[in-house]
């Protein structure tokens, strides 16, 4: 292991850390839900609200990781976010109310934020020009592993072989693993203080709105199919031949899986382009809404809606990576930061405003009334596919 270069050092640990922090500590709790709702007496408001103090933790936490970043080097910003994601982890596990479970989740939150944009500013200090968008889309799609190791852990869960307090002392040791390999693998040190001086009016300007609309519809249908989607599944009857809440399960892993078609993100979007490709992504949201809404008792529907999805949020996450990188150049972690702020926005009202309306109308209603947003930013983008196809590379910065 000492052999390893840095290139692999920080891919590796960037891989842990969104295996973590976007695997349990984000989604989680949206998994592990109908579990929740039975311990601790939740209603659809309640879980609705837990759910968006975990997204708001992670909004606070992103732009404190920006400024950890340029002051003290990527290092501690990533260490940091894996140890309040174990800390997170541990409280949860020993959580005897919903005060307790809502601690936990909200600390476990704060971990995205702090684990991923920080990756930006380190692959240009490490990692050649060459190599840096394979290596950001590899460090995006740690989440898979997360998320489907968490899907696995909960099936054992469901069928009584695993307690689910002893699933969350184990991510809490995960989380301290990764604070460990974080500390290896993530350079450490301030940057060159010319690298620091920034114009944060430049992140505003027109060019980036596609980014910035981009990222808040990502937020609000992220959150609402990860608060949501495994609970309206079960509360549906689940699927046959599974045990109670054995659905839930079933959904992340195939979000998981399918998520690794996110490793092919750079090659799709040099053949179609990124607007084109943005544009069937946020479709992919849509069909993964609607499908589970109205056909949540089919194991095709349901394991084509969550494949859909895990898929679509794969490959925007690395678009966000490489596309922030293109429009500010030499400001990885601020560009990528504000693109970060509106998934974070999206995410904290998204399972707030659904979950009083699930609560009203129910789920079906809750879930389709999301899915248009991501229908809206679909047609937005499908306007704006350029007519010829040699037209598709110079769209990142001017659509």
């Amino acid at each position: 292991m000492g052999r390893m270069t840095p290139t692999i050092w920080l891919a590796l640990a960037g891989f842990v850390a969104t295996a973590i922090s976007f695997g349990p500590a984000r989604m989680g709790f949206g998994l592990f839900l109908p579990t929740f709702r039975e311990a601790f007496d939740l209603d659809t408001t309640q879980a609705g609200f837990i759910a968006s103090l975990g997204f708001l933790a992670f909004l606070i936490a992103l732009p404190l990781a920006a400024w950890l970043g340029r002051r003290v080097g990527q290092r501690v910003p990533v260490v940091l976010g894996a140890m309040s994601a174990s800390v997170g982890f541990a409280l949860v596990a020993v959580a005897q109310g919903s005060m307790g479970l809502t601690a936990g989740v909200t600390l476990a939150g704060a971990s995205a934020g702090f684990c991923w944009a920080p990756f930006n500013d380190a692959a240009e200090r490490v990692v050649s020009p060459g190599v840096r968008p394979g290596t950001l889309s590899a460090i995006a799609t740690g989440t898979t592993v997360g998320v489907a190791v968490t899907g696995a852990l909960y099936l054992g869960v469901t069928s009584g072989g695993i307690d689910w307090r002893f699933v969350w002392g184990m991510f809490a040791v995960l989380g301290l693993a990764g604070a460990l390999l974080a500390a290896r693998g993530v350079p450490g040190g301030r940057v060159a203080k010319s690298a620091q001086t920034t114009d944060t009016r430049s992140f505003l300007r027109r060019e980036a709105a596609p980014l910035h609309g981009a990222a808040l519809c990502f937020g609000i249908s992220n959150a609402v199919y990860l608060a949501f989607a495994a609970d309206h599944v079960v509360a549906s009857g689940g699927l046959d031949g599974l045990p109670e809440g054995g659905a839930a399960a079933m959904i992340f892993l195939s979000y998981g899986l399918c998520g690794l078609a996110g490793l092919a993100t750079g090659r799709l979007e040099a053949w179609i382009g990124l607007v084109a490709l943005v544009g069937v992504i946020f479709a992919a949201f849509t069909g993964s809404l609607v499908l589970v809404a109205l056909w949540p008792g089919g194991w095709g529907s349901v394991l084509v809606s969550a494949g859909l999805h895990g898929a679509a949020v794969m490959m925007i996450s690395a678009i966000l990576s490489f596309w922030s990188l293109r429009l500010f150049p030499g400001r990885g972690t601020l560009g990528f930061t504000a693109a970060l702020i509106g998934v974070a926005v999206g995410s904290v009202l998204g399972p707030a405003v659904m979950g009083a309306l699930a609560d009203v109308t129910g789920l079906k209603t809750a879930l389709l009334a999301t899915a248009a947003v991501p229908l809206l930013a679909a047609i937005l983008f499908a306007i704006r596919v350029p007519r010829r196809a040699s037209d598709a590379s110079i769209t990142v910065g001017r659509m």
